[in-house]
């Protein structure tokens, strides 16, 4: 019989200066927090990335950690701040760059075929998160409605429209 120790207990255990219970943490729910960080962004360094200072925000603020939430959903929560503080960071490096160089033409081949992650990359953000977290991540719709801090009826909404889209982009059926 596995005794492993609950969540909660590794948190308590944590706050108070457990390096060995934070470790285990880390271990249960990187992959849930990486994953998804990586349908989120087009990069999966940068998904890595920020799945770390996700896990040293929670190591320096796991006093702020509430049991109302899942540890999963709280973590995931955390990368969700990150994400976006890294989109408004590149943001903010693209405009500077734009303002240095003249304008690019892309040329779009529209028969060219979009991988999943492309087409993610086509769906506003907070549908692309709803998605990645309920479709890509086995979250309940209450959960991504907690992790995102959105109403449970957004995330729905957002997760349907995102699906159909996805679908749309994809040529996949509807089923």
């Amino acid at each position: 019989m596995n005794l492993s120790p609950s969540d909660d207990e590794l948190v308590a255990a944590a706050r108070r200066g457990s390096h060995g219970a934070f470790r285990e943490i880390v271990g249960r729910h990187q992959q849930a927090v990486r994953a998804f960080l990586r349908r989120t962004l087009a990069e999966p360094a940068d998904a890595d990335d920020l799945a770390q200072e996700t896990f040293l925000a929670a190591w320096t603020g796991l006093w702020r950690y509430r049991r109302q939430a899942s540890l999963r959903s709280w973590l995931c929560a955390i990368a969700w701040r990150k994400r976006l503080t890294f989109d408004r960071s590149r943001r903010r490096d693209r405009l500077r760059l734009a303002a240095l160089e003249p304008p690019a033409h892309a040329d779009v081949c529209p028969d060219r075929r979009l991988d999943v992650g492309a087409a993610l990359a086509t769906l506003p953000e907070a549908q692309r998160a709803a998605v990645a977290l309920c479709l890509g991540g086995e979250f309940s719709h209450a959960e991504a409605a907690e992790t995102l801090g959105l109403p449970l009826g957004t995330i729905k909404s957002h997760v349907e429209r995102g699906r159909a889209k996805l679908l749309a982009v994809l040529g996949g059926p509807d089923e």
